[in-house]
């Protein structure tokens, strides 16, 4: 420990400046003080009498001078010790430190007393009249000092990347879930559309056979009628008549065959079954492109 201050080597050099500083800037303002005055002689003082009114003159004029210079350099004293404050901030916070300030102290006429007598040893020799007893209030030290520091913020650190893991960890397993359900759908839709063509292969072979044995019963009918034929003009006649209603009739199947086979193309389209499965579709592949979306910004965040 060095000087009064109970500080360190460092820190009381520190302080030794400032106080160099503040004195030279002390120094300048007094000199400006004594330059106006010296202007007010030189320059109005001329005469051996004045009267009352040029006398006020003169020391109003005195007064706004001295007044202009002693408010700037109090305003500049303030902002410079505001620059001096924000430097040592800036470095406790660096050390995530929260310093004190007691502005009440700054009043303390025996702490000022004391600075003054510190000053005084210091640059003019003086012995000190009194010892200074500062009881300021300090930081407690950090156990493990820097080292602490460091190792909390990688204690931090550490949490934060668990957490970004565990997340990680979360969306990769709603995705997987997502691309499993997504697998199952298309095998679903899959089988819908392998049994819907099996259904349409069955139609056709179901309609020949019906119209094979439609025209079969055309040729027992056709060699009825030429064996009636034979038989009677009358019966021959109705067994043409007989035939092209079977010819229509024919025809008639076949026109139903086709719309049926339309109709329950179109039906099984407006299902419930089939809008759910092509909804709950749509719906898995919106899902999991927002969670590739998502997988994407965690990749780049970590």
């Amino acid at each position: 420990m060095s000087g009064n201050l109970g500080l360190n080597e460092h820190h009381h050099e520190v302080v030794v400046n400032y106080l160099r500083f503040s004195r030279y800037l002390r120094t300048q303002n007094l000199k400006a003080v004594d330059s106006g005055f010296q202007e007010l002689k030189d320059s109005r003082l001329t005469e051996d009498t004045f009267t009352a009114d040029e006398v006020s003159e003169m020391l109003d004029g005195l007064q706004v001078v001295l007044r202009g210079e002693v408010e700037t350099e109090l305003i500049n004293n303030t902002h410079t010790n505001v620059l001096l404050l924000r430097q040592l901030f800036q470095q406790a916070e660096k050390w995530h430190l929260l310093l004190q300030a007691n502005i009440s102290e700054l009043e303390n006429r025996e702490l000022i007393e004391m600075i003054a007598n510190f000053e005084d040893q210091e640059f003019s020799g003086k012995a000190a009249t009194a010892k200074p007893t500062f009881e300021m209030r300090k930081l407690n030290p950090l156990e493990g000092g820097g080292v602490q520091l460091l190792q909390n913020e990688i204690d931090r650190l550490t949490s934060e990347n668990e957490k970004l893991k565990a997340r990680l960890q979360q969306v990769e397993a709603k995705a997987s879930e997502a691309f499993k359900d997504k697998s199952q759908l298309e095998a679903d839709l899959q089988k819908t559309r392998e049994e819907l063509g099996m259904a349409r292969n069955q139609q056709p072979s179901q309609a020949s056979y019906d119209t094979s044995d439609l025209e079969n019963q055309i040729s027992s009918v056709k060699s009825e009628m030429e064996k009636n034929l034979l038989l009677s003009s009358t019966k021959a006649s109705d067994l043409q008549g007989n035939l092209a209603e079977t010819a229509h009739k024919l025809l008639e199947v076949q026109e139903q065959l086709r719309w049926s086979e339309k109709e329950r193309d179109k039906k099984f389209s407006q299902t419930g079954a089939y809008k759910n499965l092509k909804s709950m579709l749509q719906t898995k592949n919106k899902t999991i492109k927002e969670l590739r979306e998502k997988l994407r910004q965690y990749e780049a965040d970590d």
